[in-house]
């Protein structure tokens, strides 16, 4: 529940969209993608793999938004205009991270084990970054994709 109300006031703290915490809970697609996430994580983790699937394969279908329910996210999560999101099973997002819309955290094929990227603390992923395979993103990190 301390993940819960830590992402509410991330989301508070850091949109300036966000004018209140009862919008935030009750629409940001962002917000609630995570929570729905975190259920099916712990039902991932209690070994109910088939419903965590159902859980999560629901959220895909409705925010756009594909979290493997075995991947480990921190609390103080911001998903903003989120669409698009894609993390895979072995990801590791940490504490205080801002991602934004359009980013992928990819595996590196059908080999079981760790195969996705691990985020540190505070790392801000900006929109349509693509991170493949095991990197590591150390802590307080800022990435963006500029176009010119």
């Amino acid at each position: 529940m301390d993940s819960v109300k830590d992402d509410l006031k991330a989301v508070k703290e850091r949109d300036p969209a966000c004018i209140s915490h009862v919008p935030c809970f009750l629409n940001f697609k962002g917000f609630l993608a995570c929570q729905s996430h975190r259920v099916a994580h712990k039902l991932w983790l209690q070994g109910r793999k088939v419903l965590a699937v159902m859980v999560q394969n629901r959220v895909s279908e409705v925010f756009a938004v594909d979290i493997h329910p075995g991947t480990k996210i921190g609390s103080g999560i911001l998903l903003d205009h989120v669409t698009g999101l894609v993390v895979g099973e072995t990801a590791v997002i940490g504490n205080n991270v801002p991602i934004l819309h359009s980013v992928t955290l990819g595996g590196t094929g059908k080999a079981s084990g760790d195969r996705h990227p691990k985020i540190g603390d505070g790392v801000l992923i900006g929109a349509g970054l693509v991170f493949w395979g095991t990197l590591r993103l150390v802590n307080v990190l800022r990435l963006v994709l500029v176009l010119w």
